[in-house]
């Protein structure tokens, strides 16, 4: 299996989701950003190997009140497993009619050292967990029992999330804009290009705010863009 170190997850902290979707797409993934959730409480990204739950629907047998005390379901078992480091990453079918989670099992991720949680659905209690550190992303609030309309039925398998694939163990990375996943034999090379790419975008992005044109800048087939880049480079330790 691929080892992701804490250096590569730390270049991941800086890139933007924009900016990995590209890198991606140079390599043919057209389709890794997550459709819909958005992020609840704005701040640093987002970074962690995918713990994943996922839901089918609900039966009004199997799915009463009672359920939640059997220490083999699927999301309690899942929140109580999920590692220091992961990102808990619910497949919700895309319904956000009932609740894929609430703000007390938010809270024991976050207590666990989750780096976050990601659903396709919706969360009840949203106000409280969009008061707490851990990230999270959801399509809107939702506040009835995940019962409704959930009934879990595995944890750390392959899932769908906003119409993507997610295994266990890739890389999830949200920013304010939303979540990618990097396929995790990708990762340690996509964290070294993207950091780079992110470290041009900056020196583009100064070069515009003053008033440069972006022909030739971006991309960069004036060969002088590449002396002024490594100017710049050196001017501002980058």
């Amino acid at each position: 299996m691929t080892s992701v170190t804490p250096e590569i997850l730390e270049k991941l902290q800086n890139v933007s989701t924009a900016t990995l979707t590209t890198a991606l797409f140079r390599r043919g993934f057209r389709n890794v950003f997550i459709q819909g959730p958005q992020r609840m409480n704005p701040g640093a990204n987002m970074v962690g190997p995918a713990y994943t739950l996922r839901y089918i629907p609900a039966r009004e047998d199997l799915d009463g009140l009672e359920s939640f005390a059997d220490r083999e379901n699927p999301q309690r078992k899942g929140v109580e497993e999920c590692p220091d480091g992961a990102v808990f990453v619910i497949d919700s079918r895309e319904d956000s009619t009932a609740a894929s989670a609430g703000c007390i099992l938010a809270t024991r991720l976050q207590m666990r050292g989750c780096k976050g949680i990601v659903t396709d659905g919706g969360f009840r209690d949203a106000p409280e967990i969009a008061a707490l550190e851990m990230p999270a992303y959801h399509t809107r609030p939702s506040a009835p029992t995940n019962l409704t309309k959930h009934h879990a039925v595995a944890i750390n398998d392959p899932i769908a999330c906003g119409g993507i694939s997610v295994f266990p163990g890739d890389i999830m990375v949200g920013d304010n804009e939303g979540v990618v996943c990097i396929p995790l034999h990708l990762v340690a090379e996509i964290a070294e290009e993207t950091e780079e790419m992110t470290i041009f975008e900056d020196f583009v992005l100064e070069m515009v705010q003053e008033g440069a044109s972006i022909f030739g800048l971006y991309p960069p087939t004036d060969p002088e863009t590449k002396v002024k880049f490594a100017t710049w480079r050196q001017e501002n330790n980058r």
